[in-house]
């Protein structure tokens, strides 16, 4: 059910509650464009044919950790009218995050729990510090690439949500990892086609 805040109806946030999205951890991202338009380019032979929005959606995802250096980069695939990646934000202080829980190496990239968060988080991000977490990295990149794409076309839209999954332990982080690299070959079958 919708809230009110300043007298506008609010939808509640889709973000886990308990969970501290600036904390460490492998993050299944996808984020879609307004109305599911095909900004970004076409399938052509199961294969994804970038658009000039779509060369720099991708240019500007690669450049994600020269603005947030605690960011690795993993899977990442532009669609017609979506994106999927994964952001792996592996900050050097583990130390007082509340977290004694065991650690899964992934391919060298980062480092990722193996079990779902505690119950009760010690440091929620409650309206806290925005400025290191998931959600300031998505607004950065979507920022960043309206800012270009209007200069091609001054229509361009993101969907205003995006949808993020903690990836829990390394099989996960693998099957997720499948999916984005085969998703152009399967764009026919996609729930996001148009």
């Amino acid at each position: 059910m919708a809230n009110k805040f300043q007298n506008t109806y609010r939808i509640p946030s889709a973000r886990l509650q308990t969970w501290d999205y600036g904390s460490n951890a492998a993050y299944f991202i996808t984020i879609c464009t307004q109305e599911r338009i095909s900004w970004f380019g076409k399938i052509e032979e199961q294969t994804m044919k970038k658009s000039e929005i779509g060369d720099f959606a991708s240019e500007c995802w690669f450049e994600i950790p020269r603005h947030f250096p605690f960011v690795v980069l993993g899977a990442f695939v532009v669609m017609p009218n979506h994106l999927h990646g994964i952001i792996i934000i592996n900050k050097n202080d583990l130390a007082g995050d509340g977290d004694s829980g065991h650690i899964v190496e992934t391919q060298n990239l980062a480092s990722l729990r193996s079990q779902p968060p505690p119950a009760i988080n010690l440091h929620p991000n409650q309206f806290g510090p925005q400025s290191q977490n998931l959600a300031s990295i998505i607004r950065g990149y979507k920022i960043g690439v309206t800012k270009i794409a209007r200069t091609i076309d001054s229509t361009f839209q993101w969907q205003s949500r995006y949808h993020d999954h903690i990836i829990r332990n390394a099989n996960e982080y693998k099957r997720i990892e499948n999916y984005i690299i085969n998703n152009p070959a399967y764009w026919n079958k996609d729930k996001f086609y148009k």
